[in-house]
């Protein structure tokens, strides 16, 4: 983990660099997909949705929270990525939510640069990297 300051504007670039975020959704989707069928069950997005601890996790700190209660969030989520509901997310599905979700937390974030703690290899990680890169050339 890491404390990286970034806005909007970050999140947008790494998007509209098709190349850079096509590689990034790829490779994540790779890991993923622990038996390589090219696609994803509940059983392998579940690991990813579980890493972001948004549900655990109040302001940094452990929080129980109702195993029945995550368990309909997480169902949910994969509902959310699985657009043909046929019970598996294929890369399109899952390059095209997640593509979706991030410009929907650059649009919360606005133009000021905000503080954030981001996990290594996250997406958001990878977007600040990706702009510290074009700003480094």
């Amino acid at each position: 983990m890491s404390v990286e300051v970034l806005d909007s504007a970050t999140i947008v670039s790494f998007l509209e660099d098709e190349e850079a975020f096509n590689v990034s959704i790829r490779n994540r989707f790779a890991h993923l997909d622990s038996n390589h069928d090219g696609l994803l069950s509940y059983t392998e997005l579940l690991k990813e949705l579980q890493s972001l601890r948004v549900f655990e996790t109040h302001f940094g700190i452990d929080v129980k929270t109702d195993p029945n209660e995550l368990a309909h969030v997480y169902k949910s989520l994969f509902v959310q990525f699985d657009h043909d509901s046929n019970g598996t997310v294929d890369l399109e599905e899952f390059k095209s939510e997640t593509k979706g979700m991030m410009l929907a937390m650059a649009n919360g974030m606005g133009f000021l640069p905000v503080q954030m703690v981001l996990e290594e290899g996250s997406f958001l990680k990878i977007a600040v990297e990706h702009e510290s890169a074009k700003l480094a050339a």
